[in-house]
């Protein structure tokens, strides 16, 4: 079983959660025991101009309690901190990339710290789109 296959069967195990928690009577729960994070994204990388180009596979990154979702996931996590959730406001890397055409669209959708967060750009190639999204978007194992 892949890494990516534990994560998104434990996101499904949550949901399901979830529901039963919606189809039972209402009662005042405290805030810590909802399994849910603030924090966390659906991420997808496209090849091409568009999100809807290409395989629409993403990843979920989950940032409290620990990181969980991919190998960058921490990195991710603290960067995303950083820029309050704002992935436009990383800082850009100084990287060198090569002038080469081969767009890739992003997209994230979720929340941080309880605000809602869409976020999707197409950038030139994958080299600009990592200087620019730092590891949020390197999702690839």
């Amino acid at each position: 079983m892949t890494y990516l296959t534990r994560v998104t069967t434990a996101a499904g195990a949550l949901l399901a959660c979830a529901g039963l928690f919606a189809a039972a009577p209402a009662q005042a729960a405290p805030r810590a025991s909802f399994p849910l994070s603030d924090n966390w994204l659906y991420l997808t990388v496209v090849r091409g101009e568009t999100a809807q180009s290409g395989d629409r596979h993403g990843t979920l990154l989950l940032c409290d309690p620990v990181p969980l979702g991919y190998a960058r996931a921490a990195e991710a996590c603290g960067e995303l901190a950083a820029a309050n959730g704002d992935i436009a406001r990383i800082p850009q890397k100084k990287v060198f990339c090569q002038m080469i055409y081969a767009p890739v669209t992003v997209h994230a959708h979720g929340q941080w710290n309880g605000q809602p967060v869409d976020y999707q750009k197409t950038y030139s190639n994958k080299c600009t789109m990592e200087a620019q999204t730092g590891a949020v978007f390197a999702t690839e194992h």
